[in-house]
This record gives C-alpha cells, sequence and structure tokens, in this order.
C-alpha cells in the first residue's frame, strides 16, 4: 500500500497518518441467457482499467498472470481478475464503489456478460473514519449506495458494535435463482437468471492490527531496500509454498505483495488461486492484512504461519465456504466452531449462513503480557 507523500493523510494537528484498512469488492458476472463460454473479463483493455483506478483514486503499479487469473499491484492495494470475477481491494482513502457504472458498462462492452451473479462488499471498521470521503464515511451510506443499484441487497454487521470491533458485510445474488418451494409440485418455474455456475469455493481473511514492531521494520525501505528482500526475511515467501510472487517495497514504508499458483490442484480450470498481503508498518495506526482463496484440508495451519509471521496483539478472521464445497476452516473437536491458538483469547465468533456460503468471524485477542 502507498505510504508516497501524496497519500499521506494530515489531521489538523499536521500529524502523518494512513489507512491500511481495506475495502473489498468482490463482483462475479454471467449472462441471462446462460451463453458464457465465450464471455472473459480479461478482455478489458489496460487503457480502461486505469479508467478505473482514476475514479477509484488509485494507481496500477504492476502485473502478473497465469492461464487463470491477471493479479494486479495497486498503489492503494490490489485487484484480481479471472474469466468472470472481478476483485478489488483498497485502502486509504479510496472509493471502490464509484466506479461500478463504470466497471459495469466495460464488462458488457468488452468482457460479454449482462449480469451480476454475485456482489459481496465487506471492510473491518476505520481507525479514522472521519477522513474517509464520500461514498465510504459510514457503513450505512455505502450500503445505500449499493442498495441503489442492487435493490434486495443485505447490510451485516458482525462483531461488537460497542466496542468498534466491527467487520462489516454487504451481499446480494441477483443472478442467483431463487428456490420455490412449491415450483416442482405445481410444474411452476424458478426465478433463474442464465446458468448459475456454482463451484467450489473459499476465501480466507486474516486481517491483523497492532503488529510487533521488530516484524515491522522489514517493511521500512532503511531495513529493506528492496521488495524481495523484504518478503524472504519476514517469511512472506514461506507462508504459501509455489507461489508467483509480485512485491512491491513503498517508500519509505509499506509493502504490498500478489501470489498466484499455477494452477489448483482439484479446482476446474478457470479457478485461480491467489493470496495477498498489504502492511502498514508505522507503529502508531500498523495494519496487516492477508488474504487466499488456496484451498487447503485445514486452514489451521496457515493462520498460525500467517500470525507468526506478524505478531499482532489482535486480528480479525473470516472465513467464505462454498454450500457446495463444505471446506473447513480447520477445528479440533465440535466444541470449537474456529481454530484455537495457544497465546490468543476468542473474543466473538459468529457463523452465518448466506446465499450459496457459509460465513465465519472470529475475533482474537492475545493473552495479557
Amino acid at each position: 500500500m502507498s505510504q508516497t507523500l501524496a497519500n499521506m493523510i494530515a489531521d489538523n494537528n499536521n500529524t502523518h497518518f494512513f489507512e491500511g484498512v481495506e475495502k473489498l469488492m468482490e463482483v462475479w458476472f454471467t449472462r441471462k441467457d446462460g451463453m458464457t463460454l465465450n464471455c472473459d473479463l480479461r478482455r478489458i483493455p489496460r487503457s480502461q482499467l486505469e479508467r478505473v483506478m482514476q475514479v477509484v483514486k488509485c494507481e496500477i503499479i504492476s502485473t502478473t498472470s497465469t492461464d487463470e487469473l491477471d493479479a494486479y499491484v495497486l498503489s492503494e492495494s490490489s485487484m484480481f481478475i479471472s474469466s468472470r470475477r472481478f476483485i478489488l481491494k483498497t485502502c486509504g482513502t479510496t472509493t471502490p464503489l464509484c466506479c461500478l457504472p463504470l466497471l459495469i458498462s466495460l464488462v458488457q462492452e468488452y468482457a460479454g456478460y449482462d449480469t451480476v451473479q454475485d456482489l459481496y462488499y465487506s471492510r473491518k471498521n476505520f481507525k479514522r473514519p472521519e477522513l474517509q470521503v464520500s461514498p465510504h464515511r459510514t457503513f450505512e451510506e455505502e450500503a445505500s449506495i449499493l442498495d441503489q443499484f442492487f435493490p434486495g441487497g443485505k447490510a451485516y454487521c458482525m462483531g461488537s458494535v460497542n466496542r468498534a470491533d466491527c467487520w462489516y458485510l454487504y451481499t446480494v445474488s441477483p443472478g442467483r435463482p431463487r428456490y420455490r418451494p412449491n415450483a416442482a409440485r405445481h410444474n411452476l418455474p424458478h426465478n433463474r437468471v442464465g446458468k448459475t455456475h456454482r463451484e467450489p469455493d473459499q476465501t480466507l481473511e486474516v486481517l491483523m492490527m497492532d503488529l510487533d514492531p521488530d516484524k515491522m521494520k522489514w517493511f521500512c525501505k532503511n531495513v529493506c531496500p528492496t521488495a524481495a528482500e523484504a518478503t524472504k526475511k519476514s517469511g512472506i515467501d514461506r507462508l504459501i509454498p509455489d507461489m508467483i510472487i509480485d512485491d512491491f517495497q513503498f517508500d519509505p514504508c509499506g509493502y504490498s505483495m500478489n501470489g498466484l499458483m499455477r494452477s489448483v490442484p482439484g479446482y476446474r480450470k478457470g479457478y485461480g488461486g491467489y493470496m495477498t498481503i498489504h502492511i502498514t508498518p508505522e507503529p502508531e495506526f500498523s495494519y496487516v492484512s492477508f488474504e487466499t482463496n488456496v484451498p487447503q484440508k485445514s486452514y489451521k495451519e496457515l493462520v498460525a504461519r500467517v500470525v507468526s509471521t506478524f505478531g499482532p496483539k489482535q486480528f480479525v478472521l473470516t472465513f467464505f465456504t462454498s454450500v457446495e464445497n463444505g471446506a473447513s476452516i480447520g477445528i479440533e473437536d465440535d466444541n470449537c466452531s474456529v481454530p484455537q491458538y495457544s497465546d490468543y483469547d476468542v473474543d466473538d465468533i459468529q457463523i452465518c449462513r448466506l446465499q450459496g456460503y457459509d460465513l465465519t468471524y472470529a475475533l482474537y485477542n492475545r493473552f495479557p503480557s
């Protein structure tokens, strides 16, 4: 994430602050007639994607690709584009929701899709919400904007609102089939928009706050002049093996990386496995996000490696898994709905069933030292 002077935010006391918390938008596209064989989001030209980034208020820094997925490191976090899924993750005072009209028009013009099948928008609560710009000043404002695009969308808040440990989610599935309980019995049509293309899918996010300063030092240019050095010395390159890594070290501090897998065993062609990490290392407002959709037998060990790499005092874990998939976050027994870690208490757990997905949310705090 960018820590350049152009992206530094000054409050009334002229002190430096950067909002590391990201706004995450994931959109799946389809066609009303189900004829998606020749459709592909990756046909949108780079010049048009740069137009989208101008609206969002960030820039493309670098890109890397596999047969399944294009990944972009941005001046504020990352973007991933596969055949029919668009992921945009941006920090600072970016405005990702503002790009929706342009994005949808470009998708229709270049990619051949005419319908949004699913949309997910999520973020943790901001450290300094008063510094955000419309429509991201409050989650209520964000949800109101999304309601204008997608009537029937649903807004959720996970966590404790009175302690400001919140994680917000807006989800809508206008292109998903709606089940009508007596349709088969009475020979009535289901409300179906094209083919649903349901497939195994999961996404793990670990959002970390108050990081260990000794572990954050690698992400300052006076300690590690290059991104490659920071990636190796921090241990990021060992979190998920065999990744194609595209990393960037900002000046004077800050770090972003995208990792891509050439193929995901057991998953259909077009899935596109990735991980992404974004680091704001300043001790006054340190923040790290980790995200991946790479399938694991159990995510407990991966989360343990991530937490050990960065040393947060507090972290939020979110885990989406498609109902068709049934992947596990990694639990020891039936009495535990989330993984347990020896140095952390689980202060909050919420589990809910969304349309086609199960969601697990958990807040962890390190034991008092």
